[in-house]
């Protein structure tokens, strides 16, 4: 948790806590003539204590002022080798992926980057349901006798000692991995994860395909440094940044540092030129090309993406990434968007039965909620665990019984790392398998330990954690501050996402109007008016039902403080501005 007063006198109408960030006015006003800043981008620049030595890359971070040299990663220079001399001798080198967005885009980034080069390359991954997480020793199989002589393992492979033993003597196993391990898995002929011994914590927040991007600077500079005429300009490289940025959102990694440089430089990238399929999925999304952002990846194109993996093929959305012939895109995006909306059929019919059993766990006192059900689809635990968290402001984790056996997928807040304490309870023998980082991470159990496993996040999140995640307050401004100005000066703050929050800001007005919108009234509409009588329109997403819809329908016509993200409002075009409403209190 970030410092500040914690509201504890706030009776907000969520139940959760609010926590003021806000800078002290006078430091605020002299910062912002300082530099030349408005008043409210300034305070929410001093709450969060950037240095005036950083301020200028704060604003505008570019990947030259942040991309370390990739020698710097222990075993990259191994692995950069050995690839380099595979192009160089015109070895066939196979790629095998996670079946998670971050798998399809590093196994994508790579593809392309190793074809650029002159490279034959195969690529795979596994299907949930059929293979489960990680290698597999058929697969691995399967690869060597399509010619590979080198098997890159990409955000997988460092917790597979088996099937990388199994196949050493064949081929040559590489692993480019972000997930928590103690050490190289056996056999393995480079290991290259930043969250492995020792670990680098300023590494470590990097995705798997952000690794890429330093594997395939690491593997151009070898070439060159061997004279070799298949090295590409650094164009080429800088050309897959925005893969690096649809999966470092869609990984929900931290965008903080080299992350936020990839996104910024990734989501323009999308923006001016973007690749035949991602700019299918966009369209099929119904997300407008120039609007892309954080939100847009994150909402509406990694769930595509992710849908292949969660309920059929995750190779439907390596070929997407890709695909460069519009048509082919457009075929495979729609493909994806059906597999979407298929999943989103599966997951409301469990979020409601997980959300009635988180009800329960929360009012037992539970601090970490575990959901579990049999017939729950294996695929979408993991949305599910993100919604029981968005819901109730809590770590969670949902698991799908298959009889004796407990499968599932958990989603923290800022504060608890699910990751390590998973990874301590297959340690301790609670769990067979699991691991992840610090905001997402999977588990495998006997089912007969689900309670023992409930227990023991509990006391984990005891030790570290707060009992509901707080709203972080970083500004104020009335109903008449709330301009298209307030808003362009914030989004110089961006990209936002994990470990660089979206700002909040609490607005006071009038509450004007309250109704139910989307398709099945979940979404709630606030009309807020100032003293002036200028309007603003808040929504609060996935809200309809809970304690917050029902503190502003009954505070219709009186004074509220709102508290959220100021957008632009697309809906209504123009310069005006909406707020993206997350808590309310009454005065």
């Amino acid at each position: 948790m970030r410092g500040g007063q914690a509201g504890s006198d706030v009776r907000s109408f969520s139940g959760r806590p609010w926590q003021d960030c806000t800078a002290d006015p006078d430091t605020t006003l002299r910062f912002a003539q300082r530099h030349g800043l408005p008043e409210l981008l300034a305070g929410v620049i001093v709450a969060r204590g950037v240095a005036e030595a950083d301020l200028a890359r704060h604003l505008a971070p570019r990947l030259k002022d942040w991309l370390p040299d990739p020698s710097s990663l222990p075993g990259m220079d191994a692995l950069a080798d050995r690839l380099a001399w595979a192009a160089r001798r015109e070895e066939t080198i196979a790629l095998f992926g996670d079946y998670d967005v971050d798998g399809q885009a590093a196994v994508a980034l790579l593809a392309r980057f190793l074809a650029g080069l002159g490279v034959r390359v195969l690529h795979a991954v596994p299907h949930r349901l059929r293979d489960g997480y990680g290698p597999n020793e058929r697969a691995f199989r399967e690869l060597v006798a399509a010619g590979a002589r080198a098997i890159v393992c990409l955000d997988c492979g460092s917790n597979a000692p088996g099937p990388i033993a199994a196949i050493a003597p064949e081929a040559d196993v590489l692993v480019l991995d972000h997930h928590r391990c103690d050490g190289p898995p056996p056999g393995v002929f480079a290991h290259v994860n930043p969250n492995a011994p020792p670990r680098d914590p300023a590494l470590g927040t990097l995705c798997a395909s952000g690794l890429a991007f330093l594997a395939a600077v690491a593997i151009n500079r070898a070439l060159r440094q061997a004279g070799s005429s298949r090295a590409v300009g650094n164009e080429l490289v800088l050309d897959l940044v925005d893969l690096v940025a649809l999966a470092t959102v869609a990984d929900v990694m931290p965008l903080v540092g080299l992350n936020r440089a990839f996104v910024a430089r990734g989501v323009e990238a999308m923006r001016r030129s973007p690749r035949a399929g991602l700019a299918a999925l966009a369209a099929v999304a119904g997300v407008g090309i120039e609007t892309i952002d954080t939100e847009a990846i994150g909402y509406a194109l990694a769930p595509r993406l992710n849908a292949a993996g969660r309920l059929d093929d995750a190779g439907l959305g390596v070929a997407l990434l890709l695909a460069d012939d519009a048509r082919e895109a457009q075929a495979l995006a729609q493909r994806l968007d059906r597999l979407n909306r298929d999943r989103q059929a599966i997951e409301a019919a469990v979020v409601e039965a997980a959300f009635a059993e988180a009800e329960r766990q929360v009012e037992a006192g539970r601090s970490v909620l575990v959901v579990a059900g049999a017939g729950w689809h294996p695929g979408v635990v993991g949305i599910v665990a993100g919604r029981v968290r968005e819901r109730f402001g809590r770590p969670a984790l949902a698991l799908a019984l298959e009889g004796e056996r407990a499968v599932g997928s958990g989603r923290s807040v800022p504060g608890f790392d699910l990751g390590a304490a998973i990874a301590a309870l297959v340690r301790e023998g609670i769990a067979l398998k699991g691991g992840g980082h610090a905001a997402a991470a999977g588990v495998t159990l006997p089912a007969s330990r689900l309670q023992c496993l409930a227990e023991a996040l509990d006391a984990a999140w005891g030790a570290e954690g707060e009992v509901r995640e707080p709203v972080v307050i970083e500004g104020r401004c009335r109903v008449e501050g709330a301009t298209s100005e307030a808003v362009q000066a914030l989004a110089r703050l961006g990209p936002f996402g994990l470990g660089n929050a979206e700002p909040l800001v609490e607005v006071a007005g009038r509450v004007a109007a309250v109704s139910a919108v989307g398709g099945s009234g979940a979404h709630l509409r606030v009309v807020l008016e100032g003293e002036s009588g200028r309007r603003v329109e808040a929504i609060a997403f996935r809200c309809g039902g809970t304690a917050l819809a029902q503190g502003l329908a009954a505070a219709r016509g009186g004074l509220v403080r709102a508290v959220g993200a100021l957008r632009p409002d697309r809906f209504r075009g123009g310069e005006a501005v909406g707020l993206r409403l997350v808590d309310a209190a009454l005065p």
